[in-house]
């Protein structure tokens, strides 16, 4: 289940924002016997796109969790999110 879950957060979140890249960290095994969860899985999300430019790090976060609403609290748990401009990752 957790490879079906990591692509489709890297399908949405690439159709989203065209990512200059995309690491999706799946943290699920760290909180087995997390009964809140549901059988939701815990993910560390590292985007890079210009798509973060001007915005605020509360303003990009939003946007992927508005990428990601639908799924939230059924596929997703938890969610860690570190989104940079190129410019800001060096890349």
């Amino acid at each position: 289940m957790s490879a079906e879950r990591i692509a489709m957060i890297r399908a949405r979140l690439t159709e989203v924002f065209a990512p200059d890249a995309l690491n999706i960290i799946d943290e699920s095994a760290k909180h087995a016997g997390h009964a809140s969860a549901g059988g939701a899985g815990h993910f560390v999300v590292e985007i890079v796109s210009d798509a973060f430019q001007d915005k605020s790090p509360i303003q990009r976060h939003r946007l992927v969790y508005k990428a990601l609403e639908d799924t939230m609290h059924t596929e997703i748990h938890a969610l860690s999110i570190k989104a940079s401009t190129p410019a800001e990752a060096g890349t």
